[in-house]
């Protein structure tokens, strides 16, 4: 995996989300606190953007169907989704937001 600037701090205030393309790949970035989290885009349902969904506490749900993951892990909280998101590890630079993405 290589680490790839996503985003600036600032583009993600505390306690949302938004979508962020790293190359060919959407991401779903959330800042929790002034911890940023990033999880694959598309919910594993079908394929629902995550990152436009409702953020509460560390809990995101799809803006399409309802399923809910776990922000910190990509773990499924509530379905109809029955597979986890994959979840990258991010951490901050600066003023920038890095992912270590496959």
């Amino acid at each position: 995996m290589a680490m790839v600037k996503i985003a600036e701090v600032t583009l993600v205030p505390p306690g949302t989300g938004t979508v962020v393309q790293a190359g060919d790949r959407e991401i779903a970035l959330f800042n929790l606190q002034g911890t940023f989290y990033a999880l694959d885009n598309r919910c594993t349902h079908v394929g629902g953007p995550l990152g436009q969904g409702t953020v509460e506490g560390t809990t995101v749900t799809c803006p399409w169907h309802g399923s809910q993951f776990n922000i910190t892990t990509g773990e499924v909280l509530r379905g109809p989704a029955r597979r986890p998101v994959a979840a990258y590890p991010v951490h901050v630079e600066g003023n920038q937001v890095m992912a270590d993405l496959p």
